[in-house]
């Protein structure tokens, strides 16, 4: 479709990243302080429809993670390293229009980003981190727009060439907009319709092409979903990283029942071309990213798709505020409801140990659901939690295997997966943030063992 005079483009930035499979994606940070000239990601019709702070990247020096126990299938670009050179979990502040930047080894707030201008409201909400964990979309659901951030100074753009990133350099420190070199671009997408509603929801880094030789991958996308201005239509779109120009729109039509003043809500790369997204409480699809075709699975009636993910085996999770959390076997075409998780649920997402986790409202705490036998191992609740635990949202596994609930009213838990270990971490603000916050959904995918 011809999207001229629909895009409004804000480019502040782009840089370059190679990414490979072969162990954890190659890091060859350009180094900050300089200089550096405007690059590009390596990237090299029609969509159809259907029913920093400067320095802180700091080594971990090689600790293996709890999710690491060697192995792999004999594919030399099927497995990930244990050693981990940094890793963020990136929070949306929701009441303040930014994005916050938490490095997940220290347990600190680094940075904060606008996500547009102030005088405009944003309500950022979903945050997706690219395969090498060094760039982050956030979406704004009440401005219809997407905004990039770099994660390391390296990958920003020196716009006024005085040597110097100039950037966030804590939690208070948020610059006005367009004077943060490390917020690369925003985009304001076509066609969204009135209302919060309509805004951004759906989100997910698509890795890109992989070349067998050499294990690395190339090309990468970004995939976007939101609701347009007829009732019963949402598009989805493929993005451009390195400047944020959309280079497709797919419409899905027939977006009906309950859920159809709503736009995808949640979004996954499924590691085999497929990006699955699924409505509010309403039915599952998948887009192949190569055909743009649509697929749709009705879900059980019972079955409330709110936040959602796709573990390591393929399969796709569900977990929604009032319902039982409930899994899609794609293969058998087969559902089931996890006994026990019945209530408000929220984000969800998967580890390398063979859990799924949920957030949970009612009551309050996370659950952990053993993906094999799909039943539920126990919910953590207060006061686990030291009685710091409001309306936890938003659940992310980070670079080392730790799983991260970000809780709606101001604060983080990260949680040892085996010892239940936590870190309890403020984030000052409101955070309605849910998706793959820390990057580590997709690794899982694209990096099952």
């Amino acid at each position: 479709m011809d999207l001229d005079g629909r895009i409004t483009l804000v480019v502040l930035g782009l840089s370059c990243v190679l990414v490979t499979a072969c162990g954890e994606p190659e890091l060859e940070l350009p180094h900050a302080g300089g200089s550096q000239t405007a690059g590009a990601l390596n990237t090299s019709g029609q969509g159809s429809s259907a029913s920093a702070s400067a320095g802180d990247g700091a080594e971990t020096g090689g600790d293996e993670s709890p999710n690491d126990d060697g192995g792999g299938d004999g594919d030399p670009c099927a497995s990930g390293g244990s050693a981990v050179d940094f890793s963020y979990l990136w929070v949306a502040n929701t009441d303040q229009g930014s994005v916050s930047k938490i490095d997940t080894q220290s347990v600190t707030e680094l940075a904060r980003y606008r996500t547009g201008p102030a005088n405009v409201e944003h309500s950022p909400s979903r945050t997706t981190v690219s395969l090498d964990g060094r760039f982050a979309l956030v979406g704004n659901r009440a401005s219809g727009s997407v905004t990039l951030v770099a994660a390391h100074p390296g990958d920003c753009i020196d716009e006024n060439v005085d040597d110097t990133i100039t950037t966030s350099q804590g939690p208070d420190d948020l610059l006005d907009w367009g004077d943060d070199e490390c917020v690369l671009w925003s985009t304001a997408l076509p066609d969204v319709g009135p209302g919060i509603e309509s805004g951004p929801r759906g989100m997910t880094f698509d890795p890109g092409d992989l070349d067998p030789n050499t294990c690395a991958y190339s090309n990468p996308k970004i995939w976007v979903g939101w609701h347009g201005s007829l009732a019963n239509e949402v598009h989805m779109a493929r993005l451009n990283p390195s400047d944020g120009a959309i280079e497709e729109v797919v419409d899905i039509q027939d977006w009906d029942r309950g859920w159809a003043d709503y736009p995808p809500y949640g979004a996954a790369y499924d590691g085999h071309g497929g990006v699955w997204f699924t409505a509010l409480r309403g039915d599952a699809f998948r887009l192949d990213t190569k055909e743009l075709s649509v697929e749709r699975w009705v879900v059980p009636e019972q079955t409330q798709a709110y936040g959602m993910t796709v573990d390591p085996e393929g399969k796709v999770w569900f977990a929604g505020c009032g319902g039982p959390v409930t899994v899609l076997e794609p293969e058998t075409d087969t559902f089931t409801t996890i006994p026990g998780t019945e209530g408000c649920n929220r984000g969800v997402a998967s580890d390398r140990l063979g859990n799924a986790w949920i957030a949970m409202n009612a009551p309050c705490g996370l659950a952990q659901v053993d993906r094999q036998t799909k039943q539920l191992i126990r919910i953590h609740t207060p006061p686990e939690f030291d009685d710091q635990c409001s309306t936890p949202v938003g659940v992310s596994i980070d670079a080392e295997g730790f799983v991260w609930m970000v809780d709606q009213d101001g604060w983080a838990w990260k949680i040892d997966p085996e010892s239940y270990d936590k870190e309890l971490l403020a984030i000052p603000g409101n955070h309605y943030t849910y998706s793959d916050m820390t990057g580590g959904g997709l690794n899982a995918v694209v990096f099952p063992q």
